[in-house]
């Protein structure tokens, strides 16, 4: 299995690209922003996009989805209890200071043990709520991409529309089922494992 993260844009999003190395199909999991970046790994290295898909749909985490649903025209994927979310992106980032362009319409919606199959390799969607309505994490092969839902030594934020504290707790605590090794690869800053978020990240001591 290939993966490879960028940190992209200003608000230093992680997007990843995770591929089969036998196949070369790969998914592109938050392409937030500088798709040059992101579609040159594609191109080096041969790979055929059969899906992007978004964690959630904060405007850091969907802003090169038009380049990307252009070159590839694979389909754009994430909850739908995002689609709001998602509506208001733009209106979101001008808020705060950022230009999103017009973003192409989802093609599929995804729920939770849902399995994504990128050639050999299989995913499955877990819904974690909380940071966002529609907020998921992927998990599978020994790891999480776990978009803004945990982080290393923290969680995502709950005060942006439709962040709710509990239901991040609840999924916080599910993803803390997962075996100490999985490698936890978050939407923002550097990797961690299940055994060092149960055992350090202070969400789990309140």
């Amino acid at each position: 299995m290939f993966i490879k993260g960028l940190a992209v844009g200003q608000l230093g999003t992680n997007c990843f690209i995770a591929a089969d190395d036998d196949t070369l199909d790969c998914i592109i999991i938050d392409p937030g922003d500088e798709p040059e970046m992101i579609l040159d790994i594609v191109k080096t290295n041969n790979f055929h996009i059969i899906k992007i898909i978004c964690t959630h749909t904060h405007f850091d985490h969907i802003g090169a989805l038009p380049e990307i649903k252009e070159f590839s025209n694979a389909p754009i994927v994430f909850h739908k209890e995002e689609l709001t979310i998602f509506e208001a992106a733009k209106d979101m980032a001008a808020f705060w200071g950022f230009n999103v362009g017009e973003l192409p319409q989802p093609d599929e919606f995804i729920a939770d043990a849902d399995i994504i199959k990128v050639g050999n390799l299989s995913f499955t969607v877990m819904h974690t709520p909380g940071h966002s309505p529609g907020g998921i994490c992927l998990y599978g092969h020994g790891h999480l991409f776990s978009g803004d839902t945990i982080f290393a030594d923290s969680v995502g934020r709950t005060d942006l529309p439709g962040g709710d504290h509990n239901k991040l707790k609840n999924s916080f605590n599910r993803l803390m089922k997962l075996p100490d090794i999985t490698k936890v690869l978050p939407g923002h800053g550097g990797p961690t494992t299940i055994l060092r978020e149960r055992q350090y990240n202070f969400f789990g001591k309140m």
